[in-house]
C-alpha cells in the first residue's frame, strides 16, 4: 500500500522546531555566567539568539550587563558551556507538544523525515536518543558534519540524500530566518513554525506556509505537494 507521501522527503530543524531546547540551553548559559561571577538571565533576555548558537547566547549574557569577552575569554565560557550542556541536555527540553504523534503519522504515510540542524552533530544524536525521537528519523545531520551550514542549501540537500530522498521531492520545516533561507537556496519549499525562537515576524518570513501547532502539518504539506 502506497501513502500520500511516497517517495516524499521532510527535512525537519532541530532547536524551536521539533523540541522546545530553551531551559536547558538557558541553564547551560547560566551555569557559565555564574562560574564567571556575572549575574544570571532569563530567556526574555536571550530567546533571540538561540538560534543563533551558544556563543551568540554568550555574548547576549554579557552584553546585557555591559560587558564584551575577549575572543579567549568567549573561547573559555564557550568550551565550559558545551560540557555542561552535554550532561544535562534532556533536563528540561521537550519535544513540542504532539511532534511525536506527527511524526509518526507522517512516516506511515510514506514520508521520510530527517534532520538537519545547525547544532553539533554529537550533541543532536544525543538529544534526540534522550527524548526517543531518534529512531524516526532516516538521517540526522548537524554542522559540523557538513562543509557549511545552514543557511548553504547544500547542507539541507545533503540531508536529504542521506535519508535516501530526492531533493526535487522535499519540503524543510523551521523556525528562523536562518532555515527560510538555506530552504530557498536548496530550492525547497519553506513551512514556518512560529513557535520556535525567531524574532521576526510571520510576515517578514515570508514562508511558503505557516503552522502554529504540529496537528496542522499534514494539512500544510498536502497542500503543498498537491
Amino acid at each position: 500500500m502506497t501513502g500520500w507521501l511516497d517517495g516524499w522527503t521532510v527535512v525537519f530543524d532541530l532547536d524551536g522546531t521539533l523540541v522546545d531546547t530553551a531551559p536547558d540551553l538557558l541553564n547551560a548559559l547560566n551555569h557559565v555566567l555564574d562560574h564567571a561571577g556575572l549575574e544570571t538571565v532569563d530567556l526574555q533576555t536571550v530567546a533571540g539568539m538561540i538560534g543563533h548558537g551558544a556563543k551568540a547566547m554568550i555574548q547576549k549574557g554579557m552584553a546585557h550587563q555591559g560587558l564584551t569577552p575577549s575572543d579567549a575569554e568567549l573561547e573559555g565560557l564557550f568550551a565550559r558551556f558545551l560540557v555542561y550542556y552535554a550532561d544535562h541536555i534532556a533536563i528540561g527540553s521537550r519535544p513540542f507538544d504532539q511532534a511525536p504523534e506527527i511524526l509518526d503519522g507522517l512516516a506511515a504515510d510514506g514520508a521520510i523525515l530527517s534532520v538537519c540542524t545547525n547544532k553539533k552533530q554529537d550533541l543532536s544524536d544525543k538529544l534526540l536518543e534522550a527524548l526517543g525521537l531518534s529512531p524516526r528519523f532516516a538521517a540526522i545531520i548537524g554542522a559540523d558534519s557538513v562543509p557549511s551550514k545552514k543557511p548553504d542549501g547544500d547542507h539541507i540537500v545533503r540531508t536529504v540524500q542521506a535519508a535516501g530522498g530526492n531533493p526535487a521531492r522535499a519540503i524543510m520545516v523551521g523556525d528562523s530566518r536562518t532555515d527560510e533561507r538555506a530552504a530557498r537556496n536548496a530550492g525547497l519549499p519553506f513551512v514556518f513554525v512560529p513557535f520556535g525562537y525567531e524574532a521576526e515576524t510571520v510576515e517578514a518570513i515570508g514562508a511558503d506556509a505557516v503552522v502554529s501547532h504540529y496537528s496542522q502539518l499534514p494539512a500544510a504539506l498536502s497542500r503543498l505537494i498537491s
